[in-house]
Parts: structure tokens; C-alpha cells; sequence
């Protein structure tokens, strides 16, 4: 948000530095980012806190100054010159400002028009230039008349990027007053939290510097009389939904005439960064700004007309499904039930809360204004935003929570600006509908709870004189304090939440540097360890070292994209949690798959690197029945793709990674946490998965997870390359229970092994895990390695046959093996092999 200074003072007086100022707004919660100077003088600091742009004005060279005729240029039809006196002497100022022409010729003007005037020497912004480029001025000759000063617009005096025409003051600008003491400025960016949406104006901010100082607080004050006809009887409001809309207000103003603003309400509203309109438009805005209550004025008549002379009846309503508005930026905008409607007799009017449609905008024959001061439910307002992918600042101020008090105030302003800057006579009354009235929450606390929350000893009065200078309404007795919260303000909860948060009022008023450090005086809770969180570490840890890099996805996702880990039409229907206010529509359930996270990662780093391996860790959630929360599994998923290895010169061509490439990634995995005796089954029960190129990990009956080639399906659901993508899912809950907490150190053997080649027929069923078990059985510990190096199948071994070949390690612990010992242990294999699963010996 940018606040002007020169508004700022409007309401408190500020006697402190610039840079002492921002350093007040920061401790309050209120972070500057940026001061922009206009006009005034850079402060003088040790230490650069902040970042001051901007341009100051020389009060020598930059003053009001007035013209008292504008003469044509002897030479130029587009230039005027001007006789203009700043305070000292009288010069002729030539000038090309559109503004000034209507004067020209007229001889001398019958009241000066007060202007910014630069003189020979002064340092000032291009208005003619992109951008911001300073220049001095310097005499020089023009169309054969010399000019060596100016009179100034806003984008040469860096107030905005207005240039087309100069600076008119208002009449009782002194003339020969230094510019900066008459509209000079300073511009804060503030950065304002969520939580804090009641200082989104100048109000709101002078509130928080008023109790920091202890400065009284100047709040405005309707003045003007309401001596129209009644409003009663000319409009009526209905209120569908009291929950979406709790407040809804409507005053009128007759006779008004639409105009330029007064010149210090137009720079103002630029320097909060608003584009002037007219008068009327001009006095919503400004109200908003100044004290945080969006407005918005309808043309009445036209209203009028479009209820054929009957009273409008205003009504705000969702709105219904494929309903469209055209709104005031020209947008034709497709609407749903997220939407909050303003309508009458005839359609629609605007989105409430966010912005009006085209139909009742104010014009510039408008003589009867209606004006409304409303209050909308923000997760409906925030949802509209995000739909419609539109950004107000009515919407930005209504889509973290207004009062709904705040609404009267804002109308009672709004209609004295339109009445003062436009003409006309405020109409007796209003019509305010307000069914479901804010009930402000009272939180009671003692001394001894500020203390223990914040460590510091604050007395109760001290207490309440914060409060109260924040705008609650306090009473004291003794050590308790009892609070209720203003009517500006909705964020003060009730209860324990409540004292914390008038707790947190109090510290930051109090001020935090105010507050010693000192220890902690509660014993400190036991020590547990995190046995589940440490496991996951460990994982990591085994992964990273296994050549897999960790990701992180997004725990927010939408079904839509999680059923294309399923082949075309064969996603099953699943329920989701789902978010009542999610960030976005793809973000608007919890996930329940991480494969589904992972693949959208592999998809988007696919064309990125030659070779992808990654893995996740993390939670899926899985809505339980009669529970409002889901189960939140811990998974592991791991996923690859492209190359085994980098291309070289005596390597071109490289192999792609494949399902054993994943398979030996898992048995790492296993090994490295010491489980032993998994099974690698076949499963063509995989949907996600490749038949026959999938499988299940189990030890004995208990499935540890599966993984796999994707199935074609669903790679076509992806933009994958033509690589083949590998995929593994675990379940990391299982993984902990199973893996060895203790297990045996074996030492290095000290005896040579005997090494052979054993090559048997078996049938095609025949699991190569099935032939290693018979031979691990038969010898026991004698095998120290066994290790499947070949599979051929041929004519030579018979259709439905295959022959399996194995690197065969012997080797004892405690001695050298004999050749007789290994051709025992030989004959027990052969014949196990022969007798369990009818395998032969290949010849």
C-alpha cells in the first residue's frame, strides 16, 4: 500500500524524521519497503535502513508562483507565453501546456492561476522522456524567444506520470512559497499483512503511530447537513443470503454535477497509485483509501430506467450458473456460484465487493447518485478473485474481512465528498439492511497473564491506556483488564485465542525492544526422539547414496490429474479431502497417490537432462469414514528415465534405464536397511504398470510395494520421450516395522572362495528366485554368492524350457575348501534342483 505523508497528517500529528517514521511503522507490524520522496529532502543516516527514492526540489529554484495573463507565442500556434510572478520578480515563461490554452489572448486573467514554477538552474525529470531522466534547466532559445525556467507538471516534478498538462494549484496557494512547504510529500510503501487489513488505509496507519506516540487521533467527521427528501421509499435492498453478504447500505445524493476533483484530491489519490476520474468516482475511491471501506456509486436514474420509472429494488444474491456480467474495466466475464451478485429488477449490476458492470457506472451527465456501502463474506470475495483472475483494490480490501460498522462510516464520508467536490444535497436517511448483526468479542486478562506470555512486568493501567489508544473499549479492576474489540476490527478472537491476540496488541505498542531477553522460566519438556521422522531421514540418506535425487511436489492437487496414473476410462472413483477455501482449482483436494505428484515432476524435467532419478518421501491423505480428518500414510515413490549413462567416444551408443536398473535401486535399498529374505513376485494386477514388466516386493505375505515399467496407457497420458519410465511405490510405515533394528557384523573371510558356472534347464514358469532358493537351501552357508548371469531359451533346450545360469561362490568361514567338499556340495544342488522343481543339468 502507498501512503502519502501530507494524507497521513491529516489525522495525527508527525513531527518525526522520515526515516525515524519508517522505523516506527516497521516495529508496529507495519513493514516499509520503499519511501518516495516528492520534493522533500532526503534524511541524513548512519546506517541506509531503508530505501529512499525519488527527487527533492531546491526551495530556491522550485516555488509557487502565479500567472496573471497567457499571451500567444509570436512564432508558434502549440506554445503560449505566460507573465508570471514568483513572489520576487516577473518573468515570461514560455510553455507548451495544453491546459493554459483556453486562456490565451485573453488579455490579463481575471483571478492568477497558481502553478509550480522551476526556475534557471533547477533539477527536474524529463516530461518528455521514457522514463525518469533528470536535466538542469539551462537558457536557451525557443522559436526565437528565450526561456530559461518553467512551469511544472507532475511527471517533471516525479509526483506521477502525468505530463500532458501543468500543475493547477489551488487559488490560496501563497505565491513565492517554496514548493516542497506547500505540496511537498513522502511516500511510504507499506507492506500489510492479512491480519492487519484495518490499517489498508491512511486511518488505519495514523491509528498505529497515534498509539505508539501517544499523539491524538483526528478521525474525520461528517459535517454536512441531510436536509434532502427522504431516500425511504426510492430504493429498496433484499438480502438472499445474510452469510455472503451481512450488511448491505444505500445512500443518495441529488443534483451532484460530475468534474474534476480538487487538485490536492488528485494528487493524492496518484500518489496511493489511483488514476483521478471525476469527481464522484474520485470520492469512493478516497474514502476507501482513507478509511478502508469500499464504495460504489450507481448513476440512480439509470436505474430508474431500467425498473421503468418504479423504485429499484437492489438484491444481492450467488449467482446462478452460467450467468455473465460485462464489468466497468469492459471485461465480459463468465460467472459461478463462488460469486456474490448485485442485481435489480431488470439483471445484473456488479460482482459484490469486487467491481460494478458497465450498466450503472456514473457518467458525465449524471445528476442523481446512489451510493453503497456494503459488507461481503471474504472467502466468497477471495474465491471470486480467483476465478475471475481479477485484481481490485475494493476486492484486495473485501477479501481479508471488513467490519460491518465499517460500512456506515465509509457512506456517511463517501457522501459528504460527493456533496462537497460534485454539488448537490444529501437525501434524509439511508437504507441499511444489516440481518446479521458482528458481535465484538470482550477478552478479559491479567497483569500475570501479559507477564507470562511476554516476560515483562506491565501494570494495568499502562495496559488499558494501549488498548484503548488502539480503539478498544477497556475497563480496569484491579490486576484483570477487561477488552472488547473495536468496530474496525475483526481479527481478535474469543478465549484463549482472544488473549493472545490482545496480548500480541499489547506487545507491539509496548514495543518488542522493549521486552528483555531473558530464560526460559518453565522447566523444559522431556526429550523424546522421533522414531518415524528419523526413519525417514535414514531413507534419504540411503537414497541420495543409491544415486536418486530427492524432490519435493505439492501436497495439494486436483482428481482429475491424479486419474492419469490410470490407462484412458479406468480410474476408479475415489474420495478426496477436500479444501473449502483452496488456492486454486488445481489445488483443491489433498493427494492420495505420490506417483501421481512424481510423474507431473518427470514430465516437466523430462526434455531437461539426459537421465532423471528421482524420489519423493511424504504423506498421502485418505479420507476415513465418520472422521472429519484423514489418515496421512507415510510413501516412498521412485521414479526414473533416459540414459544408464553418459554418451562417450568409445561409448556412442548408450542403453536406456530399464526395469532391473530400478530392481537393483530397490535391492540397494533393502540391503541397506538390513532386510532380508524379499521376494520380487510378477504381478500383472498393476494398473499403473507395464504386464510383465511390473512386480510386487513381499517378505513372506506382507507387501512391502511394487514397481515397474508405466504401463503405455498411461505414459500416453504424459508427454513423455520415448524412454521407458520406471516407477516404484512403497510403503514406508511397513518399511520401519520390518527392517532390522539389530543385526550380525560378519567379518571379511579369511579363505579363498571356489568359484563355478552352474547352468540348469527349467520349465518357463519357473522364477530364476525360486532356482536360487532350492540351491541356497541345499548347502546352506556353504554358497557365500549366487549370482544369475544368463537366460537362454532355444531350440537346443525345448519350447516352454529356459536355461538359467549362475556364478556359484563356495566358500567355509573357517577353513580352506577341498575339491572333494565342493563336488559334494555340487551333487546336493543337482539333485535338490532335480527333485523340488524337475530341473536338469544343461550339458
Amino acid at each position: 500500500m502507498k501512503l502519502p505523508l501530507s494524507w497521513l497528517k491529516d489525522f495525527v500529528d508527525i513531527n518525526l524524521p522520515l526515516d525515524e517514521l519508517a522505523r516506527l511503522l516497521t516495529s508496529v507490524g507495519l513493514e516499509v519497503e520503499e519511501v518516495a520522496l516528492v520534493g522533500m529532502a532526503k534524511p541524513e543516516m548512519e546506517q541506509q535502513e531503508f530505501k529512499f527514492t525519488g527527487l527533492s526540489w531546491d526551495p530556491e529554484k522550485i516555488v509557487v508562483a502565479q500567472i496573471d495573463e497567457v499571451m500567444p507565442h509570436p512564432n508558434a500556434e502549440r506554445l503560449v507565453l505566460c507573465r508570471l510572478k514568483d513572489g520576487q520578480q516577473e518573468h515570461v515563461v514560455l510553455t507548451g501546456a495544453p491546459n493554459l490554452y483556453e486562456y490565451k489572448g485573453a488579455g490579463p486573467l481575471p483571478k492568477p492561476i497558481k502553478v509550480a514554477y522551476a526556475k534557471e538552474g533547477a533539477r527536474l525529470y524529463d516530461g518528455h522522456a521514457a522514463g525518469l531522466e533528470l536535466v538542469t534547466l539551462k537558457r536557451a532559445k525557443i522559436r526565437g524567444v528565450e526561456s530559461y525556467s518553467m512551469v511544472c507538471s507532475e511527471k517533471e516534478l516525479g509526483i506521477s506520470e502525468e505530463h500532458e498538462g501543468i500543475i493547477l494549484l489551488e487559488d490560496d496557494a501563497p505565491t513565492g512559497m517554496p514548493l516542497v512547504d506547500y505540496i511537498g510529500d513522502a511516500v511510504f510503501t507499506l507492506s500489510i499483512l492479512p491480519n492487519m487489513i484495518r490499517n489498508a488505509c491512511v486511518l488505519g496507519v495514523a491509528r498505529e503511530i497515534a498509539a505508539k506516540t501517544g499523539c491524538a487521533l483526528k478521525p474525520p467527521k461528517a459535517v454536512l447537513p441531510r436536509d434532502g427528501a427522504p431516500i425511504q421509499g426510492n430504493v429498496e435492498v433484499e438480502i438472499k443470503d445474510a452469510r455472503l453478504n451481512p450488511r448491505f447500505a444505500l445512500g443518495l445524493v441529488r443534483g451532484v454535477k460530475p468534474q474534476p476533483s480538487p487538485y490536492y484530491v488528485q494528487r493524492r489519490l496518484r500518489l496511493a497509485g489511483m488514476r483521478p476520474i471525476n469527481s464522484i468516482v474520485d470520492a469512493t475511491n478516497y474514502v476507501m483509501l482513507e478509511i478502508g471501506q469500499p464504495l460504489h456509486a450507481y448513476d440512480f436514474d439509470s436505474l430508474v430506467q431500467r425498473a421503468k420509472g418504479k423504485a429499484p429494488k437492489i438484491t444481492t444474491r450467488p449467482a446462478y450458473p452460467g450467468e455473465k456480467l460485462k464489468t466497468l474495466d469492459g471485461v465480459e466475464r463468465l460467472l459461478d456460484e463462488h460469486t456474490i451478485m448485485v442485481t435489480d429488477q431488470t439483471g445484473t449490476l456488479g460482482l459484490g465487493g469486487v467491481m460494478g458492470g458497465e450498466e450503472s457506472e456514473v457518467v458525465d451527465t449524471t445528476t442523481n447518485v446512489l451510493l453503497e456501502a456494503a459488507n461481503w463474506d471474504f472467502i466468497s470475495i477471495r474465491r471470486a478473485l480467483q476465478a475471475q483472475h481479477l485484481a481490485s483494490e475494493a476486492g484486495y480490501r473485501n477479501s481479508r474481512g471488513l467490519h460491518p460498522d465499517q460500512a456506515i462510516e465509509g457512506m456517511d464520508d463517501g457522501l459528504e465528498c460527493i456533496c462537497q467536490w460534485s454539488g448537490g444535497q444529501i437525501a434524509a436517511g439511508l437504507v441499511d439492511v444489516y440481518p446479521q448483526k458482528y458481535i465484538d468479542p470482550t477478552v478479559s486478562l491479567t497483569t500475570e497473564d501479559v507477564k507470562r506470555k511476554l516476560g515483562v512486568d506491565i501494570d494495568s493501567q499502562t495496559i488499558a491506556s494501549i488498548l484503548k489508544a488502539l480503539g478498544f473499549k477497556c475497563q480496569v479492576e484491579g490486576n484483570t483488564i477487561t477488552a472488547q474489540s473495536p468496530n474496525f476490527r475483526t481479527d481478535i478472537g474469543e478465549g484463549v485465542i482472544g488473549q493472545a491476540d490482545v496480548i500480541e496488541e499489547i506487545a507491539r505498542i509496548y514495543g518488542y525492544n522493549n521486552i528483555p531477553a531473558e530464560r526460559l522460566g518453565d522447566p523444559l519438556p522431556p526429550q523424546h526422539g522421533n522414531p518415524t521422522l528419523e526413519f525417514e531421514e535414514h531413507l534419504r540418506n540411503i537414497l541420495v547414496s543409491l544415486g536418486l535425487q530427492e524432490v519435493l511436489t505439492y501436497r495439494l492437487t486436483e482428481p482429475t490429474r491424479e486419474a492419469r496414473i490410470y490407462p484412458a476410462g479406468k480410474a476408479p472413483e475415489l474420495a478426496y479431502t477436500r479444501l473449502v477455501n483452496p488456492i486454486a482449482a488445481e489445488r483443491c483436494v489433498m493427494r492420495r497417490s505420490l506417483l501421481a505428484s512424481m510423474l507431473e515432476i518427470l514430465e516437466r524435467n523430462i526434455r531437461l537432462r539426459q537421465r532423471l532419478a528421482f524420489f519423493e518421501v511424504g504423506p498421502v491423505y485418505i479420507p476415513q469414514e465418520g472422521q472429519q480428518l484423514p489418515a496421512e500414510p507415510a510413501k516412498l515413490v521412485i521414479a526414473l528415465s533416459g540414459q544408464r549413462g553418459l554418451p562417450a567416444w568409445d561409448t556412442p551408443q548408450v542403453k536406456t534405464l530399464d526395469f532391473f536398473d530400478l530392481k537393483g535401486i530397490l535391492e540397494g535399498l533393502l540391503n541397506s536397511l538390513h532386510i532380508l529374505g524379499a521376494t520380487f513376485e510378477a504381478s500383472d494386477n498393476l494398473p499403473s504398470y507395464h504386464p510383465g514388466k511390473s512386480a510386487v516386493i513381499k517378505i513372506g505375505e506382507t507387501v512391502l510395494g511394487s514397481f515397474g515399467e508405466l504401463h503405455p496407457l498411461v505414459k500416453e497420458n504424459y508427454d513423455f520421450l520415448n524412454a521407458p519410465v520406471l516407477a516404484a511405490e512403497m510403503d514406508v510405515e511397513t518399511l520401519r516395522n520390518i527392517c532390522s533394528k539389530l543385526y550380525v557384523l560378519e567379518s571379511v573371510p579369511v579363505f579363498p572362495p571356489a568359484l563355478e558356472d552352474l547352468a540348469v534347464v527349467v520349465d518357463e514358469n519357473i522364477q530364476a528366485q525360486q532356482v536360487a532358493a532350492v540351491i541356497k537351501k541345499a548347502v546352506g552357508k556353504l554358497v557365500n554368492n549366487l549370482r544369475l548371469f544368463d537366460i537362454y531359451r532355444g531350440n537346443q533346450i525345448g519350447e516352454g524350457k529356459k536355461s538359467l545360469a549362475y556364478k556359484v561362490t563356495y566358500q567355509a568361514a573357517d577353513h580352506t575348501l577341498s575339491d572333494n567338499e565342493v563336488s559334494k556340495a555340487r551333487q546336493r544342488i543337482i539333485r535338490a534342483l532335480e527333485q523340488e522343481i524337475g530341473a536338469k543339468l544343461r550339458s
